[in-house]
């Protein structure tokens, strides 16, 4: 029996996540709820929600963590294949804290198995045949910066792009208490040689000055087509021939912020794959980003593929008039108003 490789893969850590919720201070909390984190396995997983072929590769420790991240995973339809147990190092993990209705992360992923990644990891047999057989690769710049090695491998990463011939993706995830007392330079040699680059327009500001798009092109260079989610929540793409796409967010009753800039990373690569119009590609990644917000988890299950059709296909009114909540949608453009 053939093998099917995913079509996309998705290259970074991820982390056991444990939220302390009861609104007490940390040093109070008793019990914590456990679910799986991280950018590049937010998008794997989100991507694998919309029907996308999606692989995971990373390493995680030799340990119950590093074993519940595989199987939750597995679970929402990800490929695990190329994952690598490491003995000694542990499975990073992240605390979440919510008091007062503001969420506080402590992440706990200094010497993680994920953070040992490096060059050679990528010329693995399971991890080569997987970029090999890709149609995009995804990854962040919290994977650049969580080591030396790590950021490495990145630059292994855009060589080899060109050698398979996938298509590179980077959300910068711009994390300055990651980057302190590191140089920046490799982040900006990933970034440049990237063929898509998701950005928010409030990082942007931080780690390039500007959030202007074609301020951005400016910097990046010609490659990439770049896409800014903007402080008035529209999202801009600027492709390298020129041409500029804006489609504003839904409207949504937040919940939780954590993990929608991945799920709108999914949604915009999943409309990609599928060949779909730069506008449905952007509104896929609002649609997807919503069902985050409205959640208090770092994933959501996505809107069923019907629902997603209908609000990809209506006109601008009715994408306007929508609206995505804990109870579900409600938009002009579905049939009885609400689902």
């Amino acid at each position: 029996m053939v093998e099917l490789l995913p079509r996309a893969v998705c290259l970074g850590e991820a982390m056991v996540v444990l939220s302390g919720d009861t609104g007490a201070p940390l040093e109070d909390v008793e019990s914590f709820r456990r679910s799986v984190g991280g950018a590049e396995c937010n998008v794997a997983g989100g991507l694998a929600g919309l029907g996308i072929p999606t692989g995971w590769i990373s390493r995680v420790g030799d340990d119950g963590f590093g074993r519940h991240v595989r199987r939750d995973l597995l679970a929402r339809g990800v490929e695990v294949g190329a994952v690598e147990d490491d003995p000694d190092r542990p499975t990073g993990l992240y605390v979440k804290h919510t008091m007062n209705g503001r969420s506080r992360m402590h992440y706990y992923r200094s010497g993680s198995a994920a953070a040992a990644m490096d060059p050679s990891f990528l010329d693995r047999p399971a991890v080569r045949d997987r970029l090999a057989a890709a149609d995009v690769v995804h990854t962040t710049g919290i994977t650049a910066a969580i080591s030396a090695t790590s950021a490495a491998m990145l630059d292994r990463l855009a060589e080899l792009r060109d050698t398979y011939g996938f298509a590179l993706s980077v959300d910068l995830n711009w994390r300055p208490v990651l980057w302190r007392d590191q140089d920046p330079a490799p982040l900006w040699r990933l970034l440049r040689a990237a063929d898509f680059v998701l950005i928010g327009a409030d990082e942007a500001e931080v780690f390039a000055g500007t959030g202007e798009p074609a301020a951005l092109r400016e910097l990046l260079g010609p490659r990439a087509t770049i896409v800014v989610k903007s402080d008035a929540h529209v999202a801009v793409s600027l492709e390298p021939d020129g041409r500029s796409t804006a489609v504003p967010a839904l409207t949504v009753d937040v919940v939780e912020p954590v993990g929608a800039g991945d799920a709108f990373a999914a949604g915009f690569l999943a409309g990609t794959l599928q060949g779909l119009p730069m506008e449905q590609r952007l509104r896929l990644g609002h649609l997807n980003a919503a069902t985050v917000l409205a959640v208090p988890n770092d994933h959501a299950t996505p809107l069923e593929s019907t629902l997603r059709e209908a609000l990809l296909a209506c006109d601008d009114g009715q994408w306007a008039a929508t609206r995505v909540g804990p109870e579900g949608v409600t938009s002009p453009a579905l049939v009885g108003g609400a689902v």
